[in-house]
């Protein structure tokens, strides 16, 4: 016969299994998430000392000086130079045109879908804006080069058949997807008593988009522009199909030239041995892009500290 104790004593040796097992899935969900965390950051190391030792080698024989002034990049000719700043020029010129592109018409259709547009219009608008981030950025280097460039020829007829506008131009497109729905998922994010207080003041739905939810759902925002920012610097197929891969020392949009990625994809192809010089410069360019989206993230981090003190 069970006695009430006897009950009490299996409903407590229940619980505690029970207490136990939780334990044990905690513990392991910590450790599963503690070691991606590790793992991420271990990637990232591994590629930064993979670059550096790389570069390392390049630089026994090209000066950091020659490299950072020389203004011909040249490394497959007789006559080499291995001056990077033509590729510099063509991968800042071409990502300031995609985010003059991107940035505003990204924002704008973020306040749209968050704070003006129709339940229904949502849920149609944002899968068709993720399905145009999923399009192969090849398709999207044709694109620039077969309608977008005679489009801009028959404007600017003096437009070559390969330029940094058409290609800066078409990359501002492919990036609209990712900062208009970061941007949105920000600005939903925004509590609704926040609204609700902007329009008891007598503010309208735009003054309540523009100087309350976006101050407020700045920092997501900010994510959004800074990955638009390296999404434009590391982009490749694009600029290797529509902006000529020449590397060419301008500041022009309406001329050809080459960026840091194109260039790597041109060496990748395996038309020089391993362990050349020709072939370590890709190495170099390697870490050079990585610096610069680093400063470029740095900048975005020093901006949204300062917009928070103020606000």
């Amino acid at each position: 016969m069970v006695t009430e104790e006897s009950r009490k004593r299996t409903a407590y040796a229940g619980k505690l299994g029970f207490s136990m097992r939780r334990r044990v899935r905690e513990k392991c969900i910590e450790a599963m998430l503690f070691a991606s965390a590790v793992l991420s950051v271990a990637i990232m190391l591994a590629i930064v000392v993979m670059l550096v030792r790389e570069s390392i080698v390049f630089f026994q024989h090209v000066s950091i000086w020659d490299f950072l002034t020389d203004t011909e990049w040249t490394p497959l000719f007789d006559n080499a130079h291995y001056g990077i700043l033509p590729l510099i020029s063509g991968t800042v010129v071409s990502s300031l045109i995609a985010l003059v592109v991107a940035l505003p018409l990204g924002t704008i259709i973020a306040i749209y879908l968050s704070e003006f547009a129709p339940f229904a219009v949502r849920e149609i608008a944002k899968p068709f804006l993720e399905l145009l981030g999923g399009i192969p950025t090849v398709v999207y280097g044709y694109f620039a080069l077969l309608f977008i460039t005679p489009l801009l020829q028959s404007v600017l007829p003096e437009l070559p058949g390969f330029s940094l506008l058409s290609a800066g131009l078409v990359m501002g497109i492919m990036i609209i997807p990712y900062v208009s729905s970061m941007t949105e998922d920000a600005m939903r994010a925004v509590p609704m008593n926040l609204r609700e207080g902007s329009y008891a003041m007598g503010a309208t739905r735009l003054q309540t988009a523009l100087r309350v939810v976006m101050p407020a759902a700045f920092s997501g925002i900010a994510a959004a522009y800074i990955l638009g920012i390296s999404r434009a610097v590391g982009e490749t197929m694009v600029v290797a199909i529509a902006a000529g891969m020449q590397p060419n020392l301008t500041w022009n949009p309406m001329e050809p030239a080459a960026t840091i990625t194109a260039y790597i994809v041109q060496v990748s192809l395996g038309d020089l041995p391993h362990g050349s010089i020709g072939y370590q410069t890709i190495f170099a360019a390697g870490l050079t892009l990585l610096l610069l989206t680093l400063v470029f993230n740095i900048i975005g981090h020093i901006l949204r500290k300062r917009y928070r003190e103020i606000y």
